[in-house]
């Protein structure tokens, strides 16, 4: 199997893991708070991170390599998962997933300023299109209902598209799974520090749903998902993989209309199957 493939095999496998974030940190915020939830699942993710670079005897980045995985840190340790964890107090998981659409123009944009990628001008044409679907149809649904939600889930994207592209091209020297962790240890005394103060004083109101989900945000989508991700965007191609996160909204409305009982309109429908349509023209042109 080559490297292409591998790389798009590997970037399936992180979109299909991440798809289940907003859902779960939907759960997650009903019982907690939005930054204890972020600086729990930081820490929980960080000192799992810990135990795998001691146990495979890690070596220690170079000095020239904390400065990326510091941005790395910043955009998908902290500013990703606080800014959605906020803007889910507004909005509905169903509502931001469709946000997700715009991922991988921001992914790509990066990639070209970040990765030293140039795709073609016709791999831009889709990946604007799906962004501008994206965007079309948070205008549709009225931004003065929660323009606060729309704004923090836009800031979301923007951080997170650098902090994949980021880490994507230290993934090339480091490896994928030794980026992600680094980045979690490396916020891991802050993070630990935070969840420590912010602590509630007692659990004794948090149900189900609310472990279930803080347990996937902490494992599966700051850690495991990473893994494949990562890999996958140094194998096939920031801005050529990076288009698989338009498969991300179709899977994660899936799991907000199955597992938190969300509506799903059929304009949602819609414009999601519109912008999985345009990863199709946008991964022919990506090189």
């Amino acid at each position: 199997m080559d490297k292409t493939t591998t790389g798009w095999i590997n970037g399936f496998l992180g979109v299909l893991i991440f798809s289940g974030s907003l859902p779960a940190t939907r759960a997650a915020v009903l019982d907690f708070d939005p930054v204890f939830l972020t600086v729990a699942r930081a820490a929980i993710a960080g000192l799992l991170a810990l135990c795998l670079l001691v146990a495979f005897r890690e070596k220690r980045p170079a000095a020239d390599q904390l400065l990326s995985l510091a941005v790395v840190s910043l955009g998908v340790v902290v500013g990703f998962p606080l800014l959605t964890a906020l803007a889910l107090q507004h909005v509905t998981s169903a509502h931001s997933i469709v946000f997700v659409g715009m991922l991988p123009l921001a992914t790509a944009a990066f990639g070209v300023l970040r990765g030293d990628e140039r795709p073609r001008p016709a791999f831009w044409m889709f990946s604007v299109t799906g962004s501008l679907l994206v965007i079309g149809f948070a205008l549709a649904q009225g931004l003065s209902a929660s323009p606060i939600g729309d704004a923090l889930m836009l800031a979301a994207i923007v951080v997170c598209g650098l902090g994949y592209a980021e880490g994507a091209k230290l993934s090339r020297t480091l490896g994928g799974w030794q980026v992600i962790s680094w980045a979690l240890v490396l916020s891991l005394p802050v993070m630990l520090s935070i969840a420590l103060f912010l602590m509630p004083s007692s659990f004794a109101e948090v149900g189900v749903p609310g472990w279930v989900g803080l347990g996937y945000v902490s494992l599966f989508s700051m850690l495991i998902g990473f893994i494949f991700w990562y890999r996958g965007l140094a194998q096939g191609g920031i801005a050529a993989v990076g288009q698989l996160q338009l498969l991300q909204p179709f899977f994660g409305l899936a799991l907000a209309a199955t597992l938190l009982h969300e509506d799903v309109s059929l304009l949602m429908l819609a414009v999601t199957m519109a912008v999985i349509l345009c990863v199709v023209g946008a991964r022919k042109f990506a090189k």
